[in-house]
């Protein structure tokens, strides 16, 4: 509990710095949202340029300190601001329909290639040599296939040559968002070719990195005894020998789901997939500072989330780092 407690008190801090750094970089950049806007109208008043100021949060009113007081008032009041994109919408809207998007893609495809790579990395390493311990070169060469790539190459055969699966959107055009089967059905639909991209690149590096720590694994003493008393190699291989060599892969998947919500970026973009990522890039197009900023935040407190959880896991999953952690 001590070292929980450590821990906490060190992603508070941790917190704090990440909304002071989200608060000053955006202050930095050259220009802003209004300037964005009135470039595109050029015959507007300078009133009407003191009014979108004051709509987008944009003015200097007061100095630096107040702004940031004030910025850290409105967080605890859960105010972001206002988007350019979808305004007059807050960024708080756009962010709740936007993140369930991703958090259902990316949250999802992420589990689906953890537990398949780490099986297969467990399956590899116990039968060292086998067929599938054999086509290692391949699941690297996978691995280091850039995920847009691969995704291109999906959308040429399953879309534009054999027409299987849309190569766009989340939904079918004309569905009608909600909690029915048609735009759940065509949702899922949607789906599967991003989801697939995600799965394939991923599934290889959990597999390589388990397969790699569960051979060393193999080797100790523990993992002998247990095969000397004659116990079942299906126990050995999953109770002894896997138990301890996937506790990096847990540390890592951890981590992978705090990057969940950054989802996809350029894998977003080639699908048109209405998630974060390509939310993310049309507010850096559109130059909406506002927008920008309250992603950086809530992809920041979620990274921030899973190393905690990372953290604690690994405390329960271990003995040793309990251990460790008492002193």
């Amino acid at each position: 509990m001590r070292f929980i407690v450590r821990r906490l008190g060190f992603y508070v801090v941790a917190a704090w710095v990440a909304v002071t750094v989200n608060f000053f970089i955006p202050r930095a950049l050259p220009g802003n949202a209004v300037q964005a806007m009135m470039a595109k109208f050029q015959d507007l008043p300078p009133q009407a340029y003191h009014a979108l100021e004051l709509q987008f949060g944009t003015g200097h009113q007061g100095s630096l300190f107040h702004q940031y007081f004030g910025y850290l008032g409105n967080l605890l009041s859960g105010n972001l601001g206002t988007s350019v994109i979808a305004s007059p919408a807050s960024v708080v809207s756009v962010l709740r329909a936007t993140v369930p998007w991703t958090l259902a893609l990316v949250g999802t495809a992420t589990i689906i290639s953890f537990v398949l790579g780490t099986m297969l990395g467990i399956v590899a390493a116990w039968r060292r040599g086998g067929w599938l311990d054999r086509s290692l070169p391949a699941f690297t060469f996978i691995q280091a296939t850039p995920y847009f790539f691969l995704a291109l190459l999906l959308i040429e055969l399953f879309s534009l040559n054999w027409h299987i699966f849309p190569f766009a959107n989340g939904f079918a055009l004309g569905d009608v968002p909600g909690w029915n089967w048609p735009f759940i059905g065509s949702a899922l639909y949607h789906s599967i070719l991003p989801a697939l991209t995600i799965v394939i690149t991923s599934m290889a590096g959990w597999m390589l990195q388990m397969r790699n720590v569960m051979i060393t694994t193999i080797g100790e003493d523990y993992v002998l005894a247990a095969q000397a008393k004659g116990l079942k190699p299906r126990r050995i291989m999953f109770t002894y020998a896997a138990r301890n060599a996937i506790l990096p892969n847990i540390a890592g998947f951890s981590l992978a789901i705090g990057f969940v919500v950054a989802g996809a970026l350029i894998m977003e973009f080639v699908f048109s997939y209405p998630g974060v990522g390509l939310t993310l890039y049309n507010a850096v197009v559109s130059d909406d500072y506002a927008l920008i900023q309250g992603i950086f935040l809530v992809i920041s407190m979620a990274v921030l989330l899973a190393c905690l959880l990372a953290d604690i896991v690994y405390v329960i999953a271990d003995p040793r780092a309990r251990t460790r952690a008492a002193f």
